[in-house]
Parts: C-alpha cells; sequence; structure tokens
C-alpha cells in the first residue's frame, strides 16, 4: 500500500516521516516561547490566548492526503513510543482550540509526547471531502487511525473535544486493539443526537444547542450571506455576546478565542457535523469500546446533560465522569489546568475493574 503524500511546512523534512521505526526526528531548532512561572495549584480561569504558532509547541505542520481526504495536521515531541496522543477538536474548532492545555502543561512541567493534532475535515486548513461517503462519524474515525498509522503509531490515547470526543468515541469502538485510552472534553452524545433526530419535540432537551442548529440551518441557506453576517458580528465584537452561553464568564475569555470561533463558525460544515452526528448508532457502536475511559464537562456545560452522564455510563461502564466547577463547554480553554489533572495527562488511565459511579473525583 502506497504511503500518503505528506508535504511539511515547519520543523521536521520531508524524509523524517519516511522512517520505518518511529524515533526520534531530527530538524532545526522551532523558536520556544517563554514559559510562564509553574503556579502553585490552579492557573485560573481562561489563562492562556490561542496560539496558531505550531513551532512554539515543537510541532510541524503538514499536509497529508489520505483515503479520507487531505488533513493538514500539526505533530511532534517525538518519542520511541509506538502510541501516540491524539487531540480532536470540536465544531467550530481547529487545532488551536488545544493550545491553552499544552500551555497549562509546559507550565506544571507536565511532559506531553508524541502528540497529533488535526484539523478535522472541514474545518481549520482541512477542506472537507467532496465524496459524502467520506463525511459520516465513522468515516472521521477511520481517518484519524489512518492518520496516526501513517506517523508510524501503531496505538494511540485520544481525547477529543464537543464533536472531537463523539470521534474519540467512535474511534475506540472501532479500533479497539489500537486505542489505549478515551479522554472526554465536554463531549457532545445522546442529547444531541436526540435534538438533531426531533428538532421540534425535544426542543427543550438542549434548548441552546437546538437553537443554535436551526440557526445554522437557515444561516447555510443564504450562503455567503450568512458568513458576511457572521464576519460582521465579529467586527462589531458582537460575536461575544452571542457565543457567551458557551462560557462560564464569556466576558473574561481571551480575544484570541472569540475571533477563532468567528473565523470557524462555518454554517454548512455545523450542519453536517450535527447530522452525521445524529445518524450514528451511538448506543451500540460504543459498547464495543474496552479501553478506559475518562469524561469531564464543566458544571455550565449547556450541550452536555445529567442524562448524557448516566447513558454513557450505562453503554461504557468503566468509564470516569467529573464535573469542573465555575466552567462551560470549553473546558480546554476555560480551565486547562483542571482538565490534564481531572484526565491525568501526565500518567497512564488505570484499568477500571468494577463500573465506575456517577460523580467527582
Amino acid at each position: 500500500m502506497s504511503r500518503p503524500a505528506i508535504r511539511n511546512h515547519a520543523v521536521a523534512p520531508l524524509g523524517a516521516l519516511d522512517s520505518p521505526k518511529p524515533g526520534p526526528r531530527p530538524g532545526p531548532q522551532a523558536p520556544t516561547r517563554p514559559k510562564p512561572a509553574p503556579p502553585a495549584t490552579v492557573l485560573g480561569y481562561s489563562p492562556f490566548a490561542l496560539d496558531a504558532d505550531a513551532r512554539h509547541f515543537g510541532l510541524t505542520t503538514s499536509s497529508m492526503r489520505l483515503k479520507g481526504g487531505t488533513v493538514m495536521v500539526r505533530h511532534g515531541r517525538r518519542t520511541a513510543s509506538t502510541t501516540a496522543t491524539i487531540l480532536l477538536h470540536g465544531a467550530a474548532g481547529s487545532w488551536t482550540t488545544w493550545t491553552p492545555l499544552l500551555q497549562a502543561a509546559d507550565a506544571t512541567a507536565r511532559d506531553l509526547t508524541d502528540l497529533i493534532i488535526p484539523d478535522l475535515p472541514g474545518w481549520g486548513d482541512s477542506p472537507l471531502p467532496t465524496d459524502r461517503a467520506l463525511q459520516g462519524v465513522e468515516s472521521m474515525a477511520e481517518l484519524v487511525a489512518d492518520l496516526a498509522r501513517s506517523l508510524g503509531y501503531e496505538r494511540w490515547n485520544v481525547v477529543g473535544h464537543s464533536m472531537g470526543g463523539f470521534i474519540a468515541l467512535a474511534l475506540a469502538a472501532s479500533e479497539t486493539r489500537a486505542t489505549a485510552s478515551v479522554g472526554l472534553v465536554s463531549a457532545t452524545s445522546f442529547s444531541i443526537q436526540d435534538s438533531v433526530r426531533h428538532p421540534v419535540r425535544r426542543f427543550s432537551v438542549l434548548p441552546a444547542f437546538s437553537a443554535l442548529f436551526q440557526t445554522m440551518r437557515m444561516l447555510q441557506l443564504t450562503g455567503q450571506l450568512g458568513r458576511g453576517l457572521v464576519r460582521a458580528l465579529t467586527r462589531l465584537d458582537l460575536l461575544r455576546t452571542l457565543v457567551a452561553p458557551l462560557f462560564r464568564y464569556g466576558q473574561a475569555v481571551d480575544a484570541t478565542v472569540i475571533a477563532a470561533l468567528g473565523t470557524e463558525v462555518r454554517p454548512a460544515g455545523f450542519v453536517l457535523a450535527a447530522t452525521r452526528a445524529g445518524a450514528y448508532d451511538a448506543a451500540a457502536r460504543w459498547a464495543r469500546i474496552s479501553c478506559p475511559v475518562r469524561s469531564v464537562h464543566g458544571d455550565r456545560d449547556v450541550f452536555v446533560t445529567a442524562q448524557d452522564d448516566r447513558q454513557l455510563l450505562k453503554v461504557v461502564p468503566q468509564c470516569v465522569i467529573s464535573t469542573i466547577a465555575g466552567t462551560g463547554h470549553f473546558g480546554q480553554i476555560e480551565r486547562p489546568l483542571e482538565v490534564l489533572l481531572r484526565l491525568e495527562f501526565a500518567v497512564p488511565l488505570p484499568i477500571v475493574s468494577t463500573p465506575s459511579q456517577l460523580g467527582t473525583f
């Protein structure tokens, strides 16, 4: 089978990815950004801006042509390990939504290595495949697995935010032997599916999402006019007010976060992501997951409900669920250090031998 074409934009040379054995990747020194002083315990609310320069994190930017489409990916901090850490962003996001978490890890001497952080198809710098057969949840999961293997990894710990969490669970269900663990940050799941399948009858389940979904459907119909409206709201500084329900303290979130949301609000992509999630048989497929799963979400998350937690535990009984106080839907931006601690990125996840109880830890 031919190796996918890779075009590097930053650190590692093209030949580095052609090595048959994983290992440290040679390359020129990337510029480093000054690290903040390590805090004693916490970093506070929304402590970091988004940072779009992958070199600040020792990462390479590559364009990879895979069977499922062309994907822009940031990757690096390579060790001799054959297990990657994959971070999957949510809808209306890109790889940059993980940069506050990377900064929190650096600030507290948590060494996150063997990173793979793609822009999922249709978001960030990755185009949406024109073939509709490649746009479903399972196709997205297959693409992520193909991406990791093309970079020389045999297994992975996968962490997903929102829609990325949905895809992370689909990946764990389809790649049970290769998935070592799953971390979820405000993963959208059963309530989102109900809201998409029954937008009127189930409107009250997640009113914030249902209203957003209908708005995106209308903006999708207006085409260029809808995109122009989003840009105008961003210029007039009104977007912060509109997206405030996604955060616990919307006015305290860094301006780069709001600007990124304005860039990534793509009505057609949002509607497609929600629709394909609604068509996926989550309960049946996620029951196949055998690896440890940890899920965390904010206590003010408007897209995740207590019923979602209960259903996830029923389907994936080895899952451990916790809630972060004073946090909305973007825990990795609002409370990045807390997310790191809850998901225990710095150490391997334990195998849970008995069904977990819903609660905090």
